[in-house]
């Protein structure tokens, strides 16, 4: 019976050398150690091994001395083995070094990641030191995040204009608001966001509402002046820099303009045309038109005289200054008398718009100062013949 039973176990030891590959637990480990440009150890780094022939991933994290390890992992010859600073860097797929077609066996892997002695090889290849190589990698990881970031800024500049072409300006301020915290050293996104509050104010029934968007309008105009203005201060001036400053100033004068600030939107439409000559009929205009609608006639006139100097054939500036003149009318009588260059103002407009949007006003303002239609401004009739 002994005997038997010493078989039996011989058998049984036999069986247990012969166990199958396929029971056994087909894994390997991977370790390493992760430091920075000037050697020092990488704390809560991530290191993703991607598997190229399943698409597995295993992502690990380094240890305050830069470490990492791992059990379990498939065997595999094509690990894609990649080094992140931390997660933020990780979900955002900003990468610091990677390895590619890296092996895994039953037996222990290591593979380090030393960015100091990376930068040391590509010098050696390039004639340049290792710091002008770091200082080489710096300059393209600045410009890599850069990039990143405009690319960010204009996909919530684009989502903030399809809210305020659909007239949710409360969407837009968010967005552009956000948009704002994330790089404040933007004019354009300054100069968006005010555009949103401008656009805000005239939507709210609440006048104290009203007046607090329109002052958050002129302040954002205020920094967006300020940075272009820095901009082109600091470098060669171009065309379209001086014209977009301009405009900025022009949008400040209509916030302000619209918040009971006369001064301060007639000094910005008159920075706009000082800055854009090419603009300056249209600036001078519309701080005729804050000055007419603020009841300051003389110095809507002289404003109005400012425009037509820079554009002799804006006909509408021409009907503007007769209004005013006319509003300093006196009667004499039963009689109106206007001042002078009121009749001529009105037969200009006439003579360039004969047919225009107030072609019917502008003669009956002449009628009623004792004015007749010509047919030529400035053109004197000619005296009927002698009989």
């Amino acid at each position: 019976m002994k005997k038997h039973f010493a078989v039996f176990i011989f058998i049984l030891l036999l069986l247990g050398l012969c166990v199958p590959p396929g029971f056994s637990q087909a894994a390997g480990t991977v370790k390493g150690v992760c430091r920075d440009s000037e050697g020092k150890p990488i704390a809560d780094a991530v290191v993703v091994w991607a598997n190229q022939e399943n698409g597995q991933k295993y992502t690990l994290k380094t240890n305050k001395k830069g470490e990492y390890f791992s059990l379990g992992i498939t065997p595999s010859k094509d690990y894609t083995v990649t080094l992140y600073r931390n997660a933020d860097d990780a979900k955002a797929n900003k990468e610091l070094l990677h390895f590619g077609k890296v092996g895994v066996s039953l037996d222990e892997k290591e593979l380090d990641f030393d960015l100091k002695k990376e930068a040391e090889e590509q010098a050696k290849g390039t004639g340049l030191t290792a710091e002008q190589v770091k200082q080489q990698q710096e300059v393209q990881e600045k410009a890599k995040k850069e990039n990143n970031t405009i690319k960010a800024l204009n996909e919530k500049i684009t989502t903030a204009n399809a809210a305020m072409k659909n007239g949710d300006f409360d969407s837009a301020i968010s967005t552009l608001t956000e948009a704002t915290q994330m790089d404040a050293s933007r004019d354009i996104l300054w100069a968006q966001l005010a555009d949103a509050y401008r656009g805000s104010a005239v939507k709210q029934t609440d006048s104290a509402e009203k007046k607090k968007r329109l002052e958050e309008a002129t302040t954002d105009y205020g920094k967006a002046i300020d940075l272009k203005q820095k901009a082109v201060d600091a470098g060669a001036k171009k065309p379209e820099d001086t014209k977009q400053l301009a405009a900025y100033y022009n949008n400040l004068g209509e916030a302000a303009g619209k918040s009971g600030k006369v001064d301060e939107a007639v000094k910005a439409y008159e920075q706009a045309a000082q800055i854009n000559s090419e603009g300056a009929a249209g600036y001078y205009y519309n701080a005729g038109a804050v000055l007419t609608n603020a009841g300051k006639v003389d110095d809507a006139i002289k404003a109005f005289d400012k425009c037509i100097a820079a554009d002799p054939n804006k006909a509408e500036a021409y009907y503007q200054k007769g209004v005013n003149l006319i509003g300093k009318a006196t009667l004499q009588g039963d009689k109106m008398v206007a001042p002078p260059g009121t009749a001529e103002a009105f037969n200009k407009y006439l003579e360039l718009q004969p047919t225009g949007t107030y072609a019917d006003v502008a003669k009956q303002m002449l009628a009623s100062i004792g004015g007749s239609v010509e047919t030529g401004f400035g053109t004197k009739k000619k005296p009927a013949p002698k009989k």
